[in-house]
């Protein structure tokens, strides 16, 4: 029969889960035993099932059954099996007794550890006394003095378990994909997204196809989006999605839709020193500039003359679909050309201007 040592670490497949009792594979006759209360979630569901692959360390055989765990406590944590836990990396179970000068005095079984501020809880901090009187896991990170000296991390396990979510979401997130998320905040760069639990940048460039000034007009926190996952940063933790990559660009079909000197009615969007920017349909802006602009120069200032969402009626000059461009200038409005239509037709009215009568007058 194959033998363990007390300490050692396995990873074995759970082939039962009956009580109190999970089963792991051990290749032998039997199988090995682990108490079920140390898979069970504070709602008291297992958060194991069969033919799930966990990691166990042996702690010892009892009555014929090989006795296994996830981590040390309570009576395993004998002075033998502490310092196995230190040199294996096996997590123990603690109580935090209490405050003492630079961190918490911690119960290990019958033995006493130090667990320096720095080193309890994870990447969300508590204040001090909250931490006294709860039970957790820990990872010892010294052992000298034949167990009299003591110092343990709780921060560790934090990093263990956020590595472990990490593993799994850089196994399941890929760029190019589509995913449903919660906007959490709202940043002048942009919104942050809560995509299973980790959170991703979506920056105000990749909100809309148009120009977004205040992002409360668009996004607010406990907003479901779907967005495009653009890119990864596993080591810094950092992903970047887009809602903007969702919407269909508007240029893929500019030049079938709008046409070489052919007139449209726009909304002015931006005024620059070069000229105006005139808004076709959202994401889809030509160019008014300043030398097709009457009575103006390169001196004129252009916000003086013109208004950001006034509507602006465009003739288009040129349009370059693949780079973006288009060239406008500008044109008489429906109104005026509806006149000038009237009065080809004979239709003039006793106020408009007519030659004809004024030259039989004189």
């Amino acid at each position: 029969m194959q033998m363990f040592q007390p300490g050692q670490q396995i990873e074995a497949a759970v082939v039962a889960v009956s009580g109190d009792t999970v089963f792991i594979d051990l290749s032998l006759k039997s199988e090995g035993i682990i108490d079920s209360a140390e898979f069970r979630n504070e709602d008291g569901t297992l958060s194991v099932k069969e033919g799930d692959v966990i990691k166990a360390f042996f702690v010892g055989e009892s009555g014929g059954e090989m006795r296994f765990t996830t981590k040390i406590a309570g009576d395993k944590a004998d002075k033998s099996m502490l310092e196995k836990a230190y040199t294996g990396g096996i997590p123990v179970e603690g109580t935090v007794e209490k405050e003492i000068k630079g961190g918490f005095e911690v119960k290990i079984g019958s033995a006493r550890a130090f667990c320096p501020y720095s080193q309890m809880g994870g990447r969300q901090r508590k204040e001090p006394a909250e931490y006294v009187g709860t039970h957790a896991s820990f990872i010892i990170r010294q052992y000298t003095e034949d167990g009299r000296n003591i110092i343990v991390s709780n921060r560790a396990i934090h990093e263990l378990e956020h590595q472990k979510e990490l593993d799994g979401l850089k196994a399941t997130l890929k760029p190019g994909m589509t995913v449903t998320g919660t906007v959490v905040s709202l940043q002048k760069f942009g919104a942050f997204v809560s995509i299973n639990g980790f959170q991703a940048l979506l920056p105000v460039s990749e909100i809309a196809r148009t120009r977004v000034d205040d992002i409360s007009t668009v996004l607010e926190p406990g907003q479901e989006v779907t967005v495009k996952i653009l890119s990864t940063d596993w080591e810094h933790e950092r992903m970047s999605v887009s809602l903007k990559a969702l919407i269909a660009d508007p240029w893929d079909t500019a030049e079938d839709k709008y046409r070489k000197g052919a007139k449209y009615e726009g909304t002015i969007s931006r005024i620059a020193p070069f000229g105006i920017f005139v808004q076709l349909e959202p994401g889809l802006d030509g160019l008014v500039h300043i030398s097709e602009i009457e009575d103006a120069d390169r001196s004129t200032n252009l916000s003086k003359k013109f208004k950001a969402g006034t509507k602006m009626t465009v003739v288009i000059k040129d349009i370059q679909a693949a780079l973006k461009r288009i060239a406008l200038t500008p044109s008489s409005t429906a109104e005026q050309d509806t006149s000038a239509a009237q009065y080809l037709a004979g239709q003039d009215n006793d106020d408009g201007y007519n030659p004809f009568a004024a030259l039989l007058k004189k």
